[in-house]
């Protein structure tokens, strides 16, 4: 029998290994995502071609989470991960040889249904971790993302000195080692449920359910969820166009700001997650996230010098950091365990949906209202959601409970 201690020490090295995959195919997305729009140029794409094939991804995305979530949940979470890393390898070869706008396309196609997956991974640690320790795990996995997305970029510029091709054949080659890694290292994670077998309900039920009750306690996660996704989607949008406009940086600059806040997040995610939220609690660092989100969006404008912007630019990403992973693993509680991954799948679809609207919303406000307004946009919508925030109490989120009525499925 397996004492306490080595039942740990498995748990903690399957995390390991899903950490681990999730960093190399994070990597392998950042290779790729900075080239895009050069590659396009080169064959003739205008600007608003660059926007729809930016949201493609995200379109597929939103549209293939659910599918993977209930098949994690019927067939297990490993044949999903690795089927939707499979996918990526094959996108990111299709991207090295693109001659056509239309290869770029299917490329983030498919791309985008390889990476609906995201929910999967999130259901493997729920259920790997214990429910006090989701919202540590989740942190971890941020973190690994977040460390691939300060790699990739710079792996990506360097491969392309040796041709077009070289970023896409790099990215592919290491999706494939990351296939071979997970095919002999990632175990199954999700335990069978014995007992008679429940009626699965219409997959897009609980997206559905979301918006006919948006205050039953795993739609009311979800709309935070969403929302915060929607609004630091539409910052990263229009960062980058705000401060060239207002302190003059370039595409030789920008990127220092990125680097920035990716440490912040990578830190903040990696070592601080954990121990705020033992102190607190999942339900306090999802409420103290939700106000920094919404106090460091609303004071982006504020500041009239970079250094002044330096000390606001943290509340955003250390908000997101608490955010995300709390409200991911306080749904993770209110889920039906049947139904894990089909829950964690809706949530990229909400978060898929807002990727897609954020870009063109956010820019939109930017060049018809004003430089700083779609910054004070987000804030706003997520100060009014977050209100939701406030009305979810830690003793309703540890039994299980379905998206809608909030009744678990008999």
């Amino acid at each position: 029998m397996t004492s306490p201690t080595n039942g740990s020490g498995a748990k903690f090295r399957r995390l390991a290994v899903l950490i681990a995959v999730s960093f190399v195919d994070m990597i392998g997305f950042m290779i790729v995502l900075p080239l895009l729009p050069f590659y396009a140029l080169k064959l003739h794409a205008t600007a608003e071609t660059v926007g729809l094939l930016i949201a493609a991804f995200s379109i597929a995305q939103l549209v293939a989470a659910p599918v993977w979530g209930r098949v994690s949940d019927r067939y297990g979470r490993r044949p999903a991960l690795l089927i939707g890393l499979s996918a990526s390898a094959v996108a990111y070869a299709v991207f090295g040889f693109a001659s056509s706008v239309w290869l770029l396309f299917l490329s983030r196609l498919v791309q985008g249904a390889g990476g609906g997956t995201t929910g999967v991974a999130q259901a493997y640690v729920a259920d790997t971790a214990e429910p006090n320790d989701r919202a540590r795990a989740l942190g971890w996995l941020s973190a690994a993302t977040s460390a691939g997305v300060m790699v990739g970029p710079v792996i990506g510029s360097f491969a392309a000195r040796f041709g077009q091709e070289a970023p896409g054949l790099v990215a592919a080659t290491l999706c494939l080692l990351n296939v071979a890694f997970a095919l002999r290292w990632l175990p199954e994670s999700r335990r069978r449920h014995l007992g008679p077998a429940r009626p699965q309900r219409p997959l897009w039920h609980p997206a559905w359910s979301a918006i006919r009750h948006p205050t039953s306690p795993v739609a009311r996660l979800l709309w935070i969820y969403g929302v915060g996704m929607l609004a630091f989607s539409s910052m990263t949008s229009v960062v980058a166009l705000y401060l060239g406009a207002e302190f003059g940086l370039d595409e030789t600059t920008i990127g220092y700001v990125f680097l920035y806040v990716g440490v912040l997040s990578f830190v903040m995610r990696s070592a601080l997650l954990g121990p705020i939220v033992d102190r607190i609690g999942e339900t306090g660092a999802m409420r103290i996230g939700t106000i920094l989100l919404v106090v460091g969006l609303v004071l982006y404008p504020a500041p009239h010098s970079l250094w002044l912007l330096a000390a606001v630019i943290p509340l955003v990403p250390v908000g997101t950091a608490l955010l995300f992973p709390a409200t991911t693993s306080l749904m993770s509680r209110s889920s039906d365990p049947g139904e894990l991954g089909t829950t964690m799948g809706v949530a990229q679809t909400f978060a898929g949906l807002a990727r897609v609207a954020a870009p063109l919303l956010a820019t939109s406000i930017f060049q018809r209202v004003g430089h700083g307004w779609p910054f004070y946009a987000a804030g706003g919508v997520v100060a009014l959601v977050g209100i939701m925030a406030f009305q979810v109490h830690a003793e309703r989120v540890t039994s299980p409970g379905a998206v809608g009525e909030g009744a678990r499925v008999p």
